[in-house]
């Protein structure tokens, strides 16, 4: 008889708590509860969370201050840990490398370059620039200078 009063009475507290609890809190609490019978569900001897599961926990960890009380399934250390490691991927995935800079020309390009500069010495990058684009190879004159073979300046005085 004494038990039953007891539990009587715990369940008028739970549902005054429930009462003056916010609909916000309420519905989250609602949910976090409702995934950990769906994870329970799919496998109720070893219950095993995906990356969904994770990421869904962590994304309720940072949208609920009572997240703690009511997970049953792993630790609340665990679900903070998984929060940072998805934390790192993400900046590691924003600031990883990408190629920068221009892109490079192909070797028979470069090749080309070399030979009209050899070939033809009085032709500046303008030139040889222009030749290419008839060519329909699009390269930028700044490039085609870049690739040109170099000839050492003769003073007016060494003729």
């Amino acid at each position: 008889m004494m038990w039953r009063m007891l539990c009587w009475l715990t369940l008028l507290l739970r549902l005054a708590a429930a009462i003056l609890k916010s609909r916000r809190n309420l519905l989250l609490e609602n949910l976090a509860l409702r995934h950990q019978l769906l994870v329970l569900t799919r496998n109720p001897s070893r219950p095993r969370l995906n990356s969904l599961d994770r990421a869904f926990l962590a994304w309720l960890s940072r949208s609920w201050s009572g997240w703690r009380i009511r997970l049953r399934l792993v630790q609340p250390d665990t679900v903070i840990r998984w929060h940072r490691e998805g934390f790192r991927f993400f900046w590691k995935w924003k600031s990883r490398r990408t190629k920068a800079g221009r892109k490079t020309i192909a070797p028979d390009t470069n090749s080309l370059i070399r030979d009209m500069s050899r070939a033809n010495p009085l032709w500046g990058a303008p030139r040889i620039h222009s030749q290419l684009l008839k060519l329909d190879l699009t390269v930028a004159q700044r490039t085609v200078a870049k690739y040109m073979v170099c000839r050492p300046h003769r003073s007016p005085t060494q003729n």
